[in-house]
């Protein structure tokens, strides 16, 4: 069947932000930014060959903040360095505490193993930089050998990894948030000189003033930002990196999913203005649309494309730039700086990353086990090697002079080493038998489940085979006009996948489709005479025709009984049924239509003939793999 709309259209959804994930979003983000942030390098080594004085006198310049008598005088490095890049960890402790609130770390016991291999992925390459570094007074610069980039990392998981299962990239974004986590300590600790006390005291009070505020609801971002910027000047004076409190206020800031009522409320409200648009109104519209969706995606959505496309390329612009030559290329890799640093990105994340989830899997006896299967995990760990944001700003740290010129060498011939070796294990996975193949690349683990109420074949509609392997289910709405672009979509997946079944159930957003509602009673009224699946396709090919006549109409081209359905819809005989399928749709906290799940998993994205798909192909491999380990 031909569709007669662009992807583009199969990407909204009523009544919610969009059919689009937070993570999702997330991960496309990093992943356009990466060219963005490879480009200011680039610019950055030619300024700095090209006018090597300038470059260096450029970021020396100071600028100067003051109040009166108070003020702070730091170089534009350190403004970067010390200043934006508190907002970029700021953005990673929001995806950090939206993963553990919303996304797969939700169950606690998968926790354990990104966990472990993030801290084994940090502590392995430390330990082949001190190895390398032994007796050498650049040994202390150890903190430079162990941070993935989590821009360059899922950047190049969209280069090479366009084969590699989609869960990877939720396990890959997982160890580089405990591996950011972990390297702030390290800069608070390690890195951190001459600690003034009291001025750290100020700092933590600070915080705890934060978090009694967020204890008692208070929800002006204002005060929010007020405060992190006192505890940032604090931590400056106190000597500890004030790029520790951008992660801190990060972890703290709920993420929730929109709630029905919520949304309910809002679409009120919008009502309200609508019929007498007052500047009153107007902001009481604005503060109920903003309060539907959590502090996290508000915040998110705000400041991740401003430290992706400006503040990382910032911080690479200023501190890429080493002059390069002949004689200093072939004196850096002999150094135990770049060595150190290249063996540890290149060798050590891997291994570090593949070593630990192996140990976890066996000490376990296999009830802990990656998302993904061990080729992938493998695939990841050399992703993983991507070291550079984190890195640079440790460097920069660490060492000074030629040592710094080193580490800055070794950081970037990581990201070329990381990348051949990641296409290497690509293109050796891609040549496997398909079973293998897809046992290296799925694994076996046991998926997690976000449809609350499991498909019923007895109570539910189901268009398809009764049993078979893979289940798509949609929570729709007969007058939502997505779900009218999406039904010849599902047409085109049932006739392409014999092995599918469908399942439709009701969500009627009274709330903006005053109609819909009766026409979900007026299917189940249908449905009553055997005939559902037959008048679903009439109510959704006219979508603009719900009233109550229409529906007369429909029920009498379709032979139905004309008493006993128009006696089933005065007397609302569906919509118990119907209430159910609301209620499990909560239980799932679907809020908006259309919603699909694929195998008991969420679909996010685009919900074109491609995508859905690609869902159905990753589930009928997935199910075949766990078919295989029953027998």
């Amino acid at each position: 069947m031909s569709m007669a709309f662009a992807p583009d259209d199969l990407s909204g959804q009523t009544a919610c932000a969009g059919s689009r994930s937070p993570l999702r979003h997330f991960l496309r983000t990093e992943t356009g930014s990466a060219a963005v942030l490879v480009t200011a390098a680039l610019v950055a080594l030619l300024w700095a060959n090209a006018a090597p004085t300038g470059y260096a006198s450029f970021w020396e310049t100071h600028l100067s903040v003051g109040i009166g008598t108070h003020g702070l005088s730091l170089s534009l490095r350190e403004w970067i360095n010390s200043g934006l890049m508190a907002l970029f960890f700021f953005v990673v402790g929001l995806e950090a505490r939206r993963e553990f609130d919303m996304g797969e770390l939700r169950d606690r016991r998968r926790v354990a193993l990104p966990l472990a291999a993030g801290i084994s992925g940090m502590v392995v390459p430390v330990a082949l930089f001190l190895a390398v570094n032994a007796g050498h007074s650049s040994a202390h610069g150890w903190g430079a050998a162990m941070s993935t980039d989590t821009a360059f990392a899922l950047g190049m998981l969209a280069v090479v990894g366009h084969r590699l299962p989609s869960g990877l990239r939720i396990f890959l974004l997982t160890i580089t948030v405990v591996d950011d986590f972990v390297a702030l300590g390290v800069i608070a600790v390690a890195y951190s000189e001459h600690v003034d006390v009291p001025a750290l005291l100020v700092a933590v009070a600070v915080f705890g003033v934060v978090l009694l505020f967020r204890a008692l609801s208070v929800r002006r971002g204002l005060v929010y930002a007020l405060l992190a910027l006192v505890a940032w000047v604090a931590l400056l004076e106190s000597g500890v990196d004030p790029v520790v409190i951008g992660l801190a206020m990060g972890l703290i800031t709920y993420a929730y999913p929109a709630a029905r009522a919520d949304l309910e409320h809002a679409t009120g409200l919008f009502r309200m203005f609508r019929e007498q648009p007052t500047p009153e109104l107007a902001r009481s519209a604005q503060a109920g649309l903003a309060s539907a969706i959590s502090p996290n995606d508000r915040l998110q959505g705000l400041y991740h494309p401003w430290t992706s496309y400006l503040v990382v390329p910032l911080f690479a612009l200023a501190n890429t730039g080493i002059p390069l030559d002949a004689d200093q290329l072939a004196r850096a890799f002999t150094s135990p700086v770049t060595l150190g640093i290249l063996l540890a990105f290149v060798v050590g994340k891997p291994l570090g990353i593949l070593g630990a989830s192996a140990l976890a899997y066996g000490v376990s006896r296999g009830r802990v086990r990656p998302p993904v299967g061990w080729g992938a995990v493998a695939a990841g760990g050399a992703l993983a090697g991507t070291g550079f944001t984190v890195s640079l700003l440790i460097a920069t740290l660490a060492f000074r002079g030629t040592q710094l010129a080193d580490a800055k060498i070794g950081i970037l011939s990581a990201l070329v080493g990381s990348f051949l070796i990641s296409r290497l294990l690509t293109a050796v996975l891609a040549v496997l038998p398909r079973r293998l193949r897809q046992r290296a690349l799925l694994g076996d683990a046991e998926t997690l489940v976000d449809l609350a109420v499991p498909v019923d074949p007895d109570r539910d509609h189901v268009r398809g085979p009764r049993h078979a392997p893979v289940t798509v289910v949609e929570y729709g709405d007969y007058e939502c006009p997505y779900c009218g672009q999406a039904e010849p979509v599902v047409r085109e997946l049932l006739g392409d996948f014999g092995d599918v079944r469908y399942v439709w159930r009701h969500l009627p957003l009274t709330d903006v489709h005053v109609h819909a509602q009766l026409a979900a009673e007026a299917a189940e009224a249908a449905a009553a005479q055997d005939r559902y699946w037959e008048m679903h396709d009439l109510l959704l090919s006219h979508q603009g025709e719900l009233r109550l006549g229409h529906l007369r109409t429909y029920a009498d081209a379709l032979g139905l009984d004309a008493e006993r359905f128009d006696r089933d819809l005065r007397s609302h005989r569906g919509a118990a049924r119907i209430a159910e399928d609301v209620e499990s749709a909560d239980l799932s906290q679907v809020a908006g239509t259309p919603t699909f799940f694929v195998n008991g998993r969420r679909h996010h994205g685009a919900y074109d003939i491609g995508s859905l798909s690609a869902a159905v192909r990753a589930a009928r491999e997935r199910a075949a793999i766990g078919a295989r380990g029953g027998r």
